[in-house]
């Protein structure tokens, strides 16, 4: 199993759509899926349930706790059920009445399951933020709260057997991410070819070097054994240029400009090389067009956009449109899947 976190410091680059559209294209190739919603936003959750799900999966379950129910069983013929959200899984830490309780995923298709978001997950940043200097000296309870994460997504892993995992986060350096981060083998970045996504890389990739080395250098060594902690590989898979909706007052050589920018600011910041050829476009996974022009179709239709049919409104030159999305998401995720197995995959201990 290898996990990979979706992630950029700047927001509105699709970051969302993209995790949304590659778990449904890795399952469709026939992969074993896992999608993980940690962006207390949940963006991801509202992309993959419909609004009555969503009801019943944010219900208030503090009823069903004080009766004892803490975990209610998944209904006969439905996906979710109140107390399965992350912010669920974690509510046991937060409020200091045990380690995570861990949550049944949804099955949204044979072989695609998510573990669904929640807005209460919000509350447990300020948690984390805390006891993230006690891990430092190897405080039990502080490595708890920071690998609930963690534990919560090997849990699920290991209830479906899943072969790739992934994890949709917020566009921030906050603590939440952080937790997020450390539970990822890998990093795919989808950009934007412009002045704030370039600022984000320059942010994020000293970022991302500290986090890895603090835990793998210092509080890993210190972690109770007793304690399932992950490696925080955090590695560089590469990145995603997600090309923008062309505005007139915005000229060709402006997108041009940024875009020829990406693999130095790249290399230097994320992969902290020294010196980085401009030219060298190695983790330059791939070149996704706009295609916005199917997205509220394929809200509507609650389906990727790639599998939008006539029935759904896709006709005409909209759905060839609909088969040049599927080939370039099909294409994506074979690229990813052959860098997962090639330098791309995690090095072993």
């Amino acid at each position: 199993m290898t996990s990979i976190a979706l992630f950029n410091n700047k927001g509105g680059v699709g970051k969302t759509t993209l995790a949304y559209h590659l778990a449904h294209m890795f399952q469709r190739i026939g992969l074993r899926v896992l999608a993980v919603d940690l962006d207390p936003q949940s963006n991801l959750t509202a992309m993959c349930l419909d609004e009555t799900e969503l009801e019943e999966l944010w219900e208030d379950s503090s009823e069903l706790i004080e009766q004892g129910v803490k975990h209610p069983a998944f209904p006969a013929t439905g996906r979710v059920a109140p107390g399965h959200t992350i912010a669920d899984a974690v509510r046991p830490i937060l409020e200091g009445t045990g380690d995570i309780a861990h949550i049944r995923p949804a099955a949204l298709a044979p072989g695609l399951w998510l573990l669904p978001g929640s807005l209460e997950l919000s509350r447990f940043e300020d948690k984390l933020s805390n006891e993230w200097f006690k891990t430092y000296a190897g405080d039990p309870a502080a490595i708890r709260t920071t690998t609930a994460f963690h534990r919560i997504i090997q849990g699920a892993v290991s209830a479906v057997d899943a072969d790739v995992v992934l994890i949709d986060i917020g566009p921030n350096l906050g603590a939440i991410n952080r937790a997020s981060l450390l539970a990822a083998d890998t990093v795919l970045m989808p950009l934007a070819a412009d002045l704030f996504s370039l600022k984000g890389l320059r942010n994020l990739g000293p970022t991302l070097q500290n986090w890895r080395q603090d835990w793998q250098q210092v509080i890993l060594p210190r972690a109770p054994g007793k304690i399932p902690v992950p490696r925080a590989l955090m590695q560089p898979l590469g990145y995603v240029i997600m090309q923008p909706e062309m505005r007139l007052d915005r000229p060709v050589k402006a997108y041009a400009r940024w875009l020829e920018r990406i693999p130095w600011v790249f290399g230097t910041a994320v992969l902290g090389q020294e010196v980085a050829s401009t030219g060298d476009r190695s983790y330059e996974i791939a070149t996704l067009r706009n295609y916005r022009s199917l997205m509220p179709l394929a809200h509507d239709a609650r389906k990727p956009m790639f599998d939008l049919k006539a029935a759904d409104g896709a006709l005409g030159s909209t759905q060839k449109y609909v088969q040049t999305c599927f080939r370039e998401f099909r294409s994506l995720a074979e690229a990813i899947i052959s860098r997962l197995e090639g330098h791309g995959r995690p090095e072993e201990d």
